[in-house]
């Protein structure tokens, strides 16, 4: 059995991740072996908890359910906080499979970056550097010396990524693509990984003819949370 310090725990978890109220039912069952009647004294205690005047958020019944809301007197500087934040980046599905080539093989080349992908980048690496998503880092010493491309800090943060190192495999990647962008998008991210793996060369590792270049300062980007605004305001 639980103790009583784990149940609230997972209750509190429960209504955190949960994009719409939970009834009591709901969140019962969830917790295999648990009697309803004890679940629900500990939610109580678990509301109660939340309407200390310290906390800044609450536990409300709505629609049968329960959930987390901001409290009412907090709204007028939350909405404030909320209209300052800057709105998420939305990416389109060839924005984001440039953007896997560029994560997976950085840096990398706009030649290199459309002998992958098989189609024309130059419109979607301008949309990548506009979000601040990669940034330039430094030419190649080959004919033409083209430019490099890496990702930038707002690539980790959008992602939630603490470093590179954290990227997970390529397979992984396609299947929060596959969510993101619908089940359409799988068959096109496999077949784009196929074309990074048939690539000579480590991914992530700096060609022995790249020149060297500091990176390019990064200052004023914003971290945010990957579900900014999510649990900000929820209004009745």
């Amino acid at each position: 059995m639980r103790s009583d310090e784990a149940l609230k725990a997972l209750i509190e978890a429960i209504l955190y991740v949960a994009p719409e109220p939970v009834p009591l039912e709901a969140i019962a069952s969830t917790l295999e072996g648990e009697e309803l009647q004890r679940v629900k004294q500990k939610l109580e205690e678990l509301i109660a908890d939340y309407e200390r005047p310290e906390r800044g958020i609450q536990i409300r019944q709505v629609a049968g359910g329960y959930k987390f809301s901001s409290k009412p007197e907090h709204h007028e500087v939350l909405r404030r906080f909320v209209k300052s934040l800057k709105p998420p980046i939305r990416l389109s599905k060839p924005a984001l499979e440039t953007l896997a080539v560029i994560a997976y093989r950085q840096p990398v080349t706009l030649p290199e970056i459309q002998e992958i992908r098989g189609v024309d980048c130059g419109g979607v690496i301008h949309t990548l550097l506009e979000k601040k998503l990669v940034v330039t880092a430094g030419r190649k010493n080959v004919v033409g010396r083209p430019i490099l491309y890496r990702t930038s800090r707002e690539f980790l943060v959008h992602f939630g990524l603490n470093r590179l190192d954290d990227l997970p495999s390529q397979r992984e990647f396609e299947e929060l693509a596959r969510q993101a962008l619908g089940t359409s998008t799988q068959q096109d991210l496999l077949e784009l990984e196929s074309r990074i793996e048939g690539q000579s060369g480590a991914g992530g590792m700096p060609p022995e003819n790249a020149e060297p270049r500091a990176p390019e300062p990064e200052s004023g980007l914003k971290p945010r949370d990957g579900n900014e605004g999510e649990r900000i305001i929820r209004d009745a």
